[in-house]
């Protein structure tokens, strides 16, 4: 009788453990958009041979807007005073440059789940670019992508890392 108790709690704790297994994701997102700033014409150069800026390149935008970076509060994905004067830079840059296409990134700091991070991310980038396409850029221009709390660039569990990470970042596609 004891032997047939002491399998059953087994067996009922190995069924427990077994549906408490962590999954891994389907899918994880896309690695990042490549930054190139070197001379290979294949590539998408951001400079000329001589080492001057290509105007319209992401290298040219960095140079010229306010930041490619919006900040966002804990939890929060609206456009703040800050975050305005940084988008209206990156209108005004935008507007000359109507061939340009872009890619804003959605990111989040490491609390929260996987999913919330993702909507969250994918929120924050949404507002941006609907910010950019109210002061005129076409909104065809423009894609989002959301990488949640898998892309941080700050490390660290505390505030000062979180706040860094909680942004959206334009980046100009070659």
């Amino acid at each position: 009788m004891n032997k047939t108790k002491t399998t059953l709690v087994v067996a009922t704790l190995a069924i427990a453990m077994a549906g408490c297994a962590k999954k891994r994701p389907e899918v994880l997102p896309p690695a990042p958009v490549s930054q190139n700033t070197g001379v290979d014409p294949n590539a998408g150069a951001t400079t000329n041979p001589d080492g001057a800026v290509v105007p319209g390149s992401d290298a040219d935008f960095r140079r010229s807007v306010t930041s490619n970076t919006v900040h966002f509060g804990t939890d929060q994905y609206d456009i703040d005073p800050e975050a305005r004067a940084i988008l209206d830079s990156q209108a005004q840059w935008l507007m000359r440059y109507p061939n340009v296409r872009i890619t804003i990134e959605g990111h989040c700091d490491e609390r929260g789940t996987r999913e919330y991070n993702l909507a969250l991310g994918d929120r924050r980038a949404n507002a941006a670019k609907n910010y950019l396409a109210a002061r005129g850029v076409s909104a065809d221009r423009m894609n989002v992508i959301s990488y949640g709390k898998e892309r941080p660039i700050a490390l660290g569990s505390d505030e000062a890392a979180w706040a860094q990470n909680r942004r959206a970042v334009t980046v100009v596609l070659s």
